[in-house]
């Protein structure tokens, strides 16, 4: 019987079905880039100390500064003066790795001592729609992303505030973004964070979904803290540091830097400063609850001096990080950084080199936590579908990166070398029809084709070809599964929370 031969349509088609794998957290291959000497890393540190000892630091909340007075820190109202060796002794009992648990646990992670979690974008409150749109994001769009953040083989969590709903009541957003999270994917979440009642709602939801005693022994949430700079950790963060803390959940201590503005005019001195102000909100955590998980970190812009307008992806961003990094190491502690980012409005040449410099240098400089890794735009602003879709494969590629050089298949390569007579090719030897798949990245959503070619499949452009892959992924869907009991009773508690609230 004659085997019908496959067209170049449906091995395609074969190639881009959508795939509901999920890949481990990224366990490093790669060597850690160090951009400071010995003496500038400890300079450095010195002066981190040096601010906290000597400036001090604003916790903006009673009963955290006197959780720093009963430590020993020197407290003036709000304004606490923190000695280093105290401060050291905190940061040494947080640990230098953690596991998140998943719902299900073939999506558990590690993070930490060399593994690295991806994770989406956080927080736009614009969408640039399918075509080519500006507009409020929804709730429905909030359920998008947390579909394809669930069909992404690299995003290692589903993310936390994917996009502001805004067509939801501010007070019960949360409500809805959490009972999203749990519902539409089954790895890990970031919890709700603006003030204790939002992170008290976030520990109920989770547990009536795992269990009233299992955050106890375990960590399923990794949420966000974003600290003032200058100096200030206010009390709305604060408060749901506290929740987190003490149920056993991480927090990201991560100032929100704008260089030049909230920060020295000094790439060294935006440093000095925000290390200080993430090593103060990772030290808080450990008064709060000894050995809870914690993560050091940050968000930063540069700023422009031309027009004051926040900008991504530079150099001097890229050279920070590193320097985050290379002080995270330090410390021994898990950090946290920011990947895919870009001030591009449109999905452009300029959004491409923000974001792959970035997300290159964070990749070489050894992040835990890397947040904003897919369809980041307008330094947070708004989320693009296109852009999702194509980072979210970038993202694939960047993890096969960072996995460094596998040597497992050099003898059989040599074999092949020996097989092939000199002079000929090796694209039908049985070693190339064996490999040829998993050889080398082939991403689908970069053109490779020639011109003609390209041509003849519609001239498609990268953000079009976006936008096809997002649709494709959402068409496919499939929803994870979850008790219809557990469902219910997520609903029941929105329902009951919203009728408190409003």
């Amino acid at each position: 019987m004659a085997v019908k031969r496959r067209t170049r349509q449906s091995r395609r088609a074969e190639r881009t079905a959508v795939s509901f794998d999920s890949l481990p957290s990224l366990q490093r291959g790669l060597p850690f880039v160090d951009v400071m000497t010995e003496e500038q890393l400890h300079k450095l540190h010195d002066a981190s100390m040096r601010i906290l000892e000597n400036k001090g630091i604003d916790f903006r909340d009673d009963e955290s500064a006197e959780l720093w007075r009963a430590a020993g820190a020197t407290v003036n109202g709000h304004h606490i003066k923190i000695p280093r060796e105290l401060l050291l002794q905190l940061i040494s009992t947080v640990p230098s790795s953690y596991t998140m648990h998943a719902r299900n646990p073939e999506r558990t992670v590690k993070l930490g001592d060399g593994h690295t979690c991806f994770v989406p974008a956080y927080g736009a409150p614009k969408i640039i729609d399918f075509d080519g749109t500006r507009r409020n994001a929804r709730m429905e769009d909030f359920d998008n992303f947390a579909k394809l953040a669930y069909m992404a083989p690299a995003m290692h969590m589903t993310g936390g505030v994917l996009v502001e709903p805004m067509d939801v009541d501010v007070p019960v957003r949360h409500l809805y973004m959490m009972r999203s999270l749990l519902r539409y994917s089954d790895k890990p979440f970031m919890g709700m964070v603006l003030g204790a009642d939002k992170a008290l709602d976030s520990i109920e939801m989770v547990k009536r979904v795992f269990g009233e005693d299992y955050l106890e022994t375990h960590t399923v949430m990794t949420s966000l803290a974003n600290g003032n700079s200058p100096l200030v950790w206010d009390q709305t963060m604060l408060d749901a540091a506290k929740v987190y803390a003490r149920n056993n959940q991480a927090m990201l201590y991560s100032p929100f830097g704008l260089c030049g503005a909230s920060t020295p005019a000094s790439s060294v001195g935006t440093m000095a400063q925000i290390s200080a102000e993430a090593l103060a909100g990772v030290a808080f955590s450990q008064l709060v609850r000894k050995g809870a998980p914690a993560v050091y970190g940050q968000w930063l812009a540069t700023v422009s001096m031309r027009s004051g307008a926040p900008m991504a992806g530079t150099e001097d961003i890229c050279l920070i990080n590193m320097m985050m990094g290379q002080l995270a190491r330090y410390y021994k502690l898990p950090w946290r950084c920011s990947g895919m980012c870009t001030s591009s409005k449109a999905f452009d040449a300029q959004a491409g080199y923000e974001a792959a410099r970035n997300m290159y240098g964070v990749l070489m400089s050894g992040a835990n936590f890397v947040l904003s890794t897919a369809g980041y735009m307008e330094g947070a602003m708004a989320q693009s579908y296109a852009k999702y879709a194509v980072d979210i494969e970038q993202m694939s590629s960047f993890y096969r990166l960072g996995r460094g050089v596998d040597f497992t298949g050099l003898d059989s390569a040599l074999s092949a070398i020996d097989e092939v007579e000199i002079g000929n090719h090796y694209l039908g030897s049985d070693h190339t029809l064996g490999n040829f798949q998993t050889a080398f990245g082939m991403p689908e959503l970069m053109d490779h084709n020639s011109y003609e070619q390209w041509a003849a499949e519609g001239e498609l452009t990268t953000e079009q070809r976006g936008h096809n892959k997002a649709r494709k992924m959402l068409e496919d869907y499939i929803e994870p599964e979850l008790e219809p009991a557990v469902l219910e009773s997520l609903n029941d508690f929105v329902a009951e929370r919203e009728q408190q609230i409003l």
